[in-house]
């Protein structure tokens, strides 16, 4: 997953037309049968073959709709921040009908950066709708904006964007969200960019850059302006650099996610940078009308996502629960996805369920999607989470 490179280790145009591919579905009634019990919840998978996939949200139709990342390409390749990466066409939009149990791709062909064997992708990173109206996406990319047409050629200049499709899935890129992070650095600091999570709002739509570090908002006339930004935090040391005992080191903080609470304000989840401390990852409130975050909870380790349930209870879903370096250094991807209650409870759900898991939903029910293996290639999930 391509955060930033100090946070995580043939061109198109503006337009996207409609192409329906079938993936594969663990199909109704037969995964119900196959479900695993964890923790007091039983865990269905119900949609398979993804590839890279992450944040989702349901339509107006009550279809859960996937952002896949895609799986790169041919190229043209250049440096990201896991290595190189390649681009190519190979991101979508998976629409996944809930009471018929069928799932298909309803956007195709869309901007897709990866590794040489299509993992750690960057493209389509989330979807949101509101009401009845259209959905909005981002585009992430992990860099310097003014990279992206140097390393990938006019495609690259797909990235860092936001988008904008209707449930039928025509895909329109309308806003370059890179160009703002490069022409205003709201923290001062490098300039880099990675859309991630977004929130559609009534006249604007919300989003987090992850490499920025900061929530923006875009107002339906296309100003984008800064809600919040979230400044380099000290932390201790990892031993392993080898620096006197104490020392602290700046850590950047990646928001990666956005939720609204019924408060109307912003909750903001941060993944964190090096050195990926375990434990020490926050969720943020933000005032709906943008000002300074303030820490609403701690504890969490490396939050990709953040929503909200019909009861007001917070769910958290952390990429890796032991850390990144762990994930990175040792393979241990395992996720969690931890439920808050409004009175401050929390409970891990699908205890030893997750892997690398990229995005959460809740429905009206109370039932629970979560997208699963969202860093890899061809292996992707969505699992549904019942108690």
């Amino acid at each position: 997953m391509k955060i930033n490179k100090r946070k995580s280790t043939a061109a198109m145009g503006c337009c996207f037309s409609l192409i329906v591919i079938g993936i594969g579905l663990a199909g109704w009634p037969a995964e119900r049968a196959h479900a695993t019990r964890a923790g007091g919840q039983t865990f269905s998978v119900i949609a398979t073959d993804l590839e890279n996939p992450r944040g989702l949200d349901f339509g107006p139709d009550g279809a859960l709709y996937v952002a896949e990342a895609g799986s790169g390409g041919a190229g043209p390749c250049g440096p990201g921040p896991e290595g190189d990466r390649c681009f190519g066409q190979s991101g979508a939009v998976t629409r996944i009908d809930l009471r018929r149990g069928f799932a298909e791709r309803v956007a195709s062909e869309l901007p897709s950066l990866a590794s040489p064997d299509g993992s750690f992708a960057t493209g389509v990173h989330d979807v949101s709708f509101r009401g009845l109206g259209n959905a909005y996406l981002t585009t992430g990319f992990a860099g310097d904006p003014a990279e992206r047409m140097i390393f990938f050629g006019e495609a690259g200049g797909n990235f860092a964007r936001l988008a904008r499709m209707n449930p039928a899935g025509m895909f329109e890129l309308v806003k370059d969200l890179g160009d703002y992070e490069a022409a205003n650095n709201p923290t001062g600091d490098e300039v880099d960019s990675n859309p991630y999570g977004v929130l559609s709002l009534a006249g604007r739509q919300v989003f987090a850059d992850a490499g920025g570090n900061a929530l923006n908002q875009v107002t339906a006339r296309g100003r984008i302006s800064t809600l919040a930004t979230f400044p380099d935090r000290l932390v201790l040391a990892p031993p392993f650099l080898e620096l006197p005992p104490g020392t602290l080191i700046p850590m950047d903080t990646v928001p990666t996610s956005v939720a609204q609470g019924r408060d109307g304000a912003f909750y903001v989840g941060q993944l964190t940078g090096f050195p990926f401390p375990v434990d020490d990852a926050n969720i943020y409130r933000v005032p709906e009308d943008g000002g300074d975050p303030v820490v609403y909870a701690g504890g969490f380790t490396a939050v990709i996502d953040v929503t909200f349930g019909p009861d007001g209870s917070m769910y958290v879903l952390e990429l890796a629960k032991n850390g990144l370096l762990a994930a990175f250094i040792d393979g241990d991807w395992t996720g969690a996805l931890i439920r808050v209650t409004p009175n401050g409870a929390r409970t891990e759900l699908g205890i030893g369920m997750l892997t690398a898991p990229g995005g959460v939903a809740v429905g009206a029910d109370g039932t629970i999607y979560v997208t699963n293996n969202s860093i890899f290639s061809g292996t992707g999930q969505v699992v549904r989470i019942e108690e």
